[in-house]
């Protein structure tokens, strides 16, 4: 166990730039994880970090149960983890995991498309939803929030360590599925539940889910075997997208095979 007081120290210059620059992870081959949830999210997945960094008084009171999680751990006063820490309420302990981009594909597995999906809250909210309905892949093509950052992993609340995630995928990857692509759309094509209640809702099959303000691109629409959208009775202009999701996997993921 190494104290360590000073900003300056090049340990905590590294979390730092993982805590609060969203895309660091890809250069260092690195990501950070904060708060005991999310650390013990990745501990029941298997996951083992290759940094533990406590607050003093984090180390004080719970130290003990966290003594065999790494090899390498390192104790902070509290101020100096506030500083390097991305949430208004630091969570006094955190993790540093190794990162490695996924880039082999499973073609028939339930999948999640992300199209430029570019606020880090939603993004992570529909990864809650493909990991509690049964959702193995998570494809975002480029422009999408990054995956890996801490606020996309904060709103996930764990469900990253459940997911198969590659990140700018093409549009040719996403037409190489083997399952039935599915396009969520405001305006365009029959309603889901319909859909549903007539056995026209694959229970394997990939959604996209498109930008908060465009929606699903044109070109991928092209490709889409089928295109539906969700009754709002209530007269609202459009759904949030991660509420949309949640109902789109949903109705797949209870459906009939």
């Amino acid at each position: 166990m190494q104290l360590i007081t000073s900003k300056d120290n090049p340990h905590v210059k590294a979390w730092r730039r993982l805590a609060q620059d969203g895309t660091a992870y890809r250069k260092a081959g690195q990501f950070w994880l904060e708060g005991d949830h999310l650390c013990r999210a990745a501990l029941a997945r298997g996951l083992r970090p290759m940094q533990m960094v406590l607050t003093e008084s984090f180390q004080a009171h719970k130290g003990e149960q966290w003594a065999d999680v790494s090899a390498q751990t390192f104790v902070v006063p509290d101020a100096l983890f506030a500083s390097l820490s991305g949430l208004e309420s630091p969570a006094r302990m955190g993790f540093v995991l190794a990162w490695n981009p996924e880039t082999q594909l499973l073609p028939q597995v339930p999948t999640v498309v992300l199209d430029r999906l570019q606020d880090a809250g939603n993004v992570g909210a529909i990864l809650r939803c493909a990991s509690a309905f049964g959702y193995r892949q998570v494809m975002a093509l480029k422009g999408t929030a990054a995956l890996w950052s801490p606020k996309v992993l904060r709103a996930g609340m764990g469900a990253h360590f459940g997911l198969k995630l590659v990140e700018s995928v093409s549009e040719l990857q996403v037409a190489a599925l083997r399952v039935p692509l599915l396009a969520t759309s405001s305006h365009a094509g029959p309603f889901l539940h319909e859909c549903l209640r007539r056995g026209e809702v694959p229970s394997v099959c990939a959604w996209v889910f498109g930008h908060e303000g465009q929606g699903v691109s044109e070109s991928l629409m092209a490709i889409a075997q089928q295109t539906v959208r969700i009754a709002q009775p209530g007269g609202e202009e459009s759904l949030n997208v991660a509420t949309a999701a949640a109902i789109c996997l949903h109705a797949s993921a209870t459906a009939k095979p």
